[in-house]
């Protein structure tokens, strides 16, 4: 039967990646590598240069494709990722049936760890849904933008006794800050949530590019910042094309007992 392993690749620093990741490249007869049109290409391009550096295996061979792009929200956020899901889907299924032997094991190079905002796993669920091709699966985890970010500003995601919320931007611009934790890390907001809160004594660690030589940090008070990082974001995201960024809110004070 056929193998796909699903591989976290780390949020953008090749050396974000582990030795079992590494076996895992190796283990493959075929890399698929996506790709997501010529303003993203540095996205395609690390995953080119972790091959490079880390595949030995003589066999192994690349495959790319093109990954197709999500249509504004209409009717609703969910059908509107639904319908991506399934063309991407398609693909997938194309990939694994017609690139892969019986016996053929594949890779698929995911940013961060497949298993954090990131939608491979439910992609190639549909896939196996859909009867057409059989295979086992294995993933295998890798270093998150979170971690990445904790990292770049030396701190620790938690407080002593207070839980930590991951949500998205969408779900902060229509809810607020959360009340049932005094930390949020924020994923997946384009259009910088962070300046419609309230509560602008909220402390902010923002991180763009994080792990890469790129990479931009800013903290502080969010009314003394939010209006830097959003200036900053915007300027990255014309210079390069295309921006991937996150960060952690959290309430002054300390949590209380």
């Amino acid at each position: 039967m056929r193998k796909l392993l699903v591989i976290g690749i780390g949020a953008g620093n090749p050396d974000h990646m582990t030795v079992q990741a590494i076996s895992g490249l190796n283990r493959a007869d075929v890399l698929f590598i996506p790709d997501k049109g010529a303003k993203k290409n540095d996205l395609a391009e690390l995953r080119r240069h972790i091959c490079d550096r880390f595949v030995s295996a003589p066999k192994s061979r690349r495959v790319e494709f093109d990954v197709p792009v999500r249509a504004e929200p209409a009717p609703s956020y969910r059908s509107t990722v639904d319908d991506w899901h399934e063309a991407i889907a398609q693909i997938y299924e194309s990939l694994v049936r017609d690139e892969l032997a019986e016996d053929g094991c594949g890779a698929f190079l995911i940013w961060g760890d497949p298993s954090l905002y990131d939608s491979a796993l439910r992609i190639l669920a549909r896939v196996r849904l859909r009867g057409n091709v059989a295979f086992e699966l294995e993933v295998i985890p890798g270093i998150t933008a979170v971690q990445a970010l904790a990292a770049g500003h030396k701190m620790a995601l938690n407080r002593i006794g207070d839980p930590v919320l991951i949500t998205t931007g969408r779900r902060l611009a229509e809810q607020g800050m959360p009340h049932n934790a005094g930390s949020a890390v924020v994923m997946l907001d384009g259009k910088c949530a962070f300046n419609t809160l309230a509560d602008k004594d909220l402390i902010i660690h923002w991180g763009a590019y994080l792990g890469t030589p790129d990479e931009i940090i800013v903290s502080g008070r969010l009314g003394d910042v939010g209006e830097e990082i959003e200036r900053t974001r915007e300027e990255a995201r014309k210079r390069k094309g295309w921006i991937m960024d996150t960060y952690l809110l959290r309430k002054a004070g300390e949590p209380e007992e």
